[in-house]
């Protein structure tokens, strides 16, 4: 009962940690869960039933009363698992740079470069210089008509 109790309370802490922004938060759910996975595995094999796993004197009752030794393993494979997704989880939000959660959405009415709409894009946006008359905005698909004139 108290295994299941650790798992309810693991699962529900690991899908809230999973659903929100942060990418650290992530990581600490899927650390959540895969605990919760190792107790499930841990108590499939009987968690009252815990002996010594070799007996020297191997008799019908010691063997009966021992524990099952694959969700064990089954265990040590999950716990390398969870350890290699933590790993990588981890240097992603390294990689990523800063871990804001809150992000500012930019008005689409105001580019980065003023509000003229441009996006920063055109050559004299970047340049700080205005185009000459009759020469268009400066765009890609002017220089490319001018080039093929």
């Amino acid at each position: 009962m108290t295994a299941a109790i650790a798992v309810g309370i693991l699962v529900a802490a690991g899908v809230y940690l999973i659903l929100q922004r942060g990418l650290v938060r992530v990581v600490i759910g899927f650390v959540a869960l895969g605990h919760a996975a190792n107790i499930i595995l841990v108590s499939a094999g009987g968690m009252a039933q815990r002996g010594a796993p070799l007996l020297a004197d191997a008799d019908e009752e010691a063997v009966a009363g021992m524990a099952d030794p694959l969700p064990q393993a089954f265990v040590l494979t999950a716990i390398v698992i969870t350890f290699g997704i933590t790993v990588y989880l981890l240097g992603l939000a390294r990689a990523g740079g800063d871990d804001d959660p809150d992000d500012h959405v930019l008005d689409p009415d105001s580019g980065p470069d003023g509000g003229d709409g441009t996006g920063g894009d055109s050559e004299a946006a970047v340049s700080g210089i205005a185009p000459e008359s009759g020469e268009g905005d400066g765009s890609d698909a002017d220089r490319h008509a001018g080039a093929a004139t």
